[in-house]
């Protein structure tokens, strides 16, 4: 029957998941890093579902689809899915912000403090695909270095795309994330920046699971910070 569906446009989808969390049929998924329609029947062709697209990757087709048949939406069995849509709040718009710099004696200056070049930092908001990803160098941080050492957006921050976590506190599974990030995106390298602190090593072991799930060879370190702001290479 010809009726209203919700059509993809993959080129566009950055993986966010934040459509899946909209759809309230459970029609839609993050698989693979993007978003899809797991069966035509589920979707109601309302469309309440594209406010939610921070990219404009949704829209409204006619098509000869199956009818519609509502299902109770399933608990996300995929912990990957999970960090991209459990987590979610209507503040993770992906953003990427274009610091102003200037050329003094051929060293490059930025002309503001903050380093962040993003939007979201939070490793369980962060999408797996976003543009921002392309050539990237990756800063990923356990979230006490930035208040105990000072110099952590000029020396550490700059250049990098941020992601930052507590090992502890959250309750999920960065490696999984981390891997379909470093899997699906052209990643340079990667620093690590963590507390002296055992519970600190999680982060650390996470990106080290990742790096090896993802069958990349890609140069990383790992940055120690005492709880008195002392830098331990």
């Amino acid at each position: 029957m010809i009726r209203n569906i919700i059509f993809i446009d993959e080129e566009k989808c950055v993986g966010c998941g934040l459509c899946a969390s909209g759809c309230h049929q459970g029609a839609l998924k993050v698989i693979d890093g993007k978003a899809r329609l797991i069966s035509e029947s589920y979707c109601d062709g309302l469309g309440k579902c594209i406010p939610k697209c921070p990219t404009g990757a949704l829209k409204v087709i006619e098509k000869d689809v199956e009818k519609f048949s509502s299902k109770p939406q399933e608990e996300d069995k995929n912990p990957v899915n999970k960090a991209s849509i459990g987590f979610s709040c209507p503040s993770i718009q992906v953003r990427e912000f274009k610091r102003d710099t200037v050329e003094i004696k051929d060293r490059e200056v930025y002309q503001v403090d903050s380093q962040l070049r993003q939007w979201p930092c939070q490793i369980k908001l962060m999408p797996i695909n976003a543009p921002y990803y392309q050539g990237a160098r990756l800063l990923i941080a356990a979230d006490c270095t930035a208040y105990a050492n000072a110099n952590i957006h000029s020396k550490f921050m700059k250049n990098r795309i941020t992601m930052i976590g507590c090992p502890k506190l959250d309750n999920v599974d960065y490696s999984e994330k981390l891997t379909e990030i470093i899997k699906n995106n052209d990643i340079k390298n990667i620093d690590v920046l963590r507390m002296s602190v055992p519970c600190c090593s999680g982060i650390e072991n996470a990106v080290k699971e990742a790096l090896i799930n993802s069958g990349k060879m890609i140069p990383w370190r790992v940055v120690v910070i005492s709880t008195d702001g002392e830098i331990r290479e």
